[in-house]
Order: C-alpha cells, then sequence, then structure tokens
C-alpha cells in the first residue's frame, strides 16, 4: 500500500505543511486534532463537545485511509486544564472503551485560547 495523505480542508493543514493523516503499508498516524468543526471553523465552548468533534475527525480521516477506530493502537490526548480529566474520559471511552489503546494524557498549553484538548492517534491494520 502506497503513502497515502489525508486532508480535512483545514486552512491550518495548509498554512503549517502538514497531513490530518499519513497512511503507509499497515500504519495510519493521525496529526494532532482539535475540537473545529472544519465545514464552518467553528469551536464548541465545552470540551466535552470539543472531544467528540475531535472524535470525529478523526474517525474520518482513519476511515479515508481505509482504517477505523478499532485499529488505533496509541492515543496521546493534549488537554488545557486537569479539571478536564474528568469530563473527557467518559467521552473518549464512548470511542475507545472496548478499543483500548495506549494512552497518555498531558496538561499543556494549546496554539489557541479556545482549544481545550488536542488528540492524535496511532493506528495498525491487523492481518485478516
Amino acid at each position: 500500500m502506497a503513502r497515502q495523505l489525508i486532508s480535512t480542508g483545514s486552512p491550518f493543514e495548509k498554512t503549517a505543511g502538514y497531513s490530518r493523516a499519513v497512511s503507509d503499508g499497515d500504519f495510519c498516524w493521525v496529526a494532532g486534532t482539535t475540537g473545529y468543526d472544519y465545514a464552518t471553523m467553528t469551536m464548541p465552548e465545552g470540551v466535552e463537545d470539543q472531544t467528540r468533534n475531535t472524535m470525529h475527525t478523526i474517525a474520518r480521516a482513519l476511515g479515508e485511509a481505509g482504517f477505523s477506530l478499532s485499529d488505533v493502537v496509541r492515543a496521546n490526548y493534549f488537554i488545557t486544564d486537569a479539571a478536564y480529566v474528568d469530563l473527557v474520559f467518559p467521552v473518549l471511552g464512548e470511542y475507545f472503551g472496548d478499543i483500548r489503546p495506549a494512552a497518555t494524557m498531558i496538561v499543556c498549553g494549546l496554539n489557541k485560547p479556545e482549544m481545550k484538548i488536542e488528540i492524535e492517534v496511532t493506528a495498525r491494520k491487523r492481518p485478516t
């Protein structure tokens, strides 16, 4: 399988020179993704809704590359406030509860003040 670049059409991708996801062989790497609705370039206020938007964008990028959330083996979560941990864990559990990728959550600053969470994942297809 050849290297494939996946884009959401976000203006950030072109400006910063990156792809939303890159698949190569059995692997797909999804870049740090925030809660923007890329169709409208709007960001919900709540961290829970930002997390859902983020996961929707990640699932769509994985799907375009021929992968699914069930292929995710690694997830990195970046949140801007430790108080968000208890709010985002149940939302992440909706998506990854049965998949259970290796994961890390880090409290840090993000690029824009409206961003409360950013998620990056790595997926690997299992032999069929």
